[in-house]
């Protein structure tokens, strides 16, 4: 490995080491209403990006792993040999009748082939994946944080309705009572009245329930630590996009080359063909060099040994470790083309349901609310004249209300859409 090399790999693993600790918490303490902006920001920095993170530090760590020639080994040894049977004027312990000989040796492994090539272009190509499968981690965690702000939103527009429309029927309620006591209403009318009204206080307790688990929910998903203690809120921060903003957008092909996740399918499919490459070049043999010195007490003489020893291959092709990585780099190009088809079938179908929710959100809001709004208005002055029953009147407020809620799921879906095609789209 060159200087250049070990500085680059150890400047990378520096980065993902400071990156991982120094990753600010997911809003650990949030003061006032959340924004979409801010939500979206700590969805980059939850547990499950935080996790993919490390993925990709693990895999810029195996480039190391990779670039590294086999390890010389070193080897020493020593002998005894007993001259006690030999016929010697030396007089002495039984020690001093051994003679002790000793041997160091190195030996060195070189790979053929451009086996460390390949592996570590291999290796480089997987951890541009995990750089590529990180990007996709953070953006589908956008994707869920995004659906729950929304859902939360919804939930608390759904309160607000109902909570207005509670406090309004309890206040007609009320008057039903007094106009019960003056005889000006009868007792059945009377009885509607109330039972309206518990209709409409259950709703609201059931919404406010709603709008509680939709909170908790967005506080795990971005790991807040907070929400234990008081309830999250989100800002009203529907978005504006219009279609033909979308129609600017970059082509479908250039767009699927710029997904992340196709980027690591098809990073993934050339690593593999890195690795049957390298496969391939098991048939080199990998010779073993080796260099031993013994010294030979006897003479006072050093005796040098130059070896090479290499692996016997007769008859044997790696048949198996090809058919493997063949099998296999196949596979990830089967993968890798199959990303592809998904992602298209993805955005095409973004396309289609951001285009069905624009309609319906427009409907919603230039016809169906404006009107339920008007046929209660009048209902309200009708009743009070005497012009309209009861019955009626009810009946006008109960399509003003569901009209409402249906609205807000419908402005609710309509930001789904259109954030996730706002995430989707390619950064310039």
């Amino acid at each position: 490995m060159s200087i250049r090399q070990l500085i680059f790999y150890v400047a990378c693993l520096t980065n993902f080491s400071l990156a991982a600790q120094t990753l600010p918490p997911a809003l650990a303490a949030v003061s006032g209403p959340l924004t979409l902006a801010q939500t979206l920001e700590a969805a980059k920095f939850n547990a499950a990006s935080r996790m993919s993170q490390q993925d990709l530090a693990a895999a810029h760590s195996d480039i190391l792993a990779a670039d590294r020639a086999p390890l010389p080994t070193f080897s020493a040894k020593a002998s005894a040999t007993d001259n006690s049977g030999q016929a010697s004027t030396t007089t002495g312990s039984l020690t001093s009748q051994r003679r002790t000989d000793k041997s160091w040796g190195l030996d060195w492994t070189l790979e053929r082939g451009g086996k460390r090539t390949h592996r570590t272009e291999a290796a480089k190509l997987n951890a541009q994946a995990a750089q590529a499968e990180f990007a996709e981690t953070q953006i589908q965690q956008q994707l869920l944080a995004k659906d729950l702000y929304f859902e939360l939103l919804a939930a608390q527009e759904r309160t607000q309705h109902l909570k207005a429309i509670a406090q309004a029927v309890e206040a007609s309620a009320s008057a039903a009572k007094l106009r019960a006591k003056a005889g000006d209403l009868s007792a059945q009318d009377t009885m509607r009245v109330e039972i309206e009204a518990e209709h409409a206080l259950s709703d609201l307790r059931k919404a406010q329930l709603d709008e509680k688990r939709a909170s908790y929910l967005l506080s795990q998903t971005l790991g807040l630590n907070n929400a234990a203690t008081h309830k999250l809120s989100v800002a009203a921060d529907w978005p504006q996009t219009s279609m033909r903003a979308l129609e600017q957008s970059q082509s479908l092909e250039n767009w699927l080359s710029a997904r992340p996740d196709v980027q690591a399918f098809q990073l993934r499919a050339q690593a593999a063909q890195a690795l049957l490459e390298n496969a391939k070049a098991l048939g080199k043999i990998d010779p073993t060099i080796g260099l031993s010195v013994d010294n030979n007490p006897g003479t006072n003489k050093r005796l040098t040994e130059l070896r090479v020893q290499f692996p016997l291959q007769v008859g044997s092709t790696y048949d198996g470790e090809i058919g493997r990585a063949t099998a296999q780099a196949f596979q990830a190009q089967t993968q890798w083309e199959q990303a592809k088809l998904n992602a298209q079938a993805e955005w095409l179908s973004m396309r289609e349901a951001y285009a069905a929710s624009l309609a319906r959100l427009s409907i919603y809001m230039q016809e169906i609310v404006p009107r339920a709004q008007k046929v209660a208005t009048q209902a309200e002055l009708a009743y009070t004249k005497g012009a309209m029953p009861l019955v009626d009147l009810l009946d006008a407020r109960r399509t003003l209300k569901n009209s409402l809620l249906e609205a807000v799921d419908v402005q609710a879906e309509h930001a789904k859409t259109a954030t996730a095609l706002q995430l989707r789209a390619p950064k310039p």
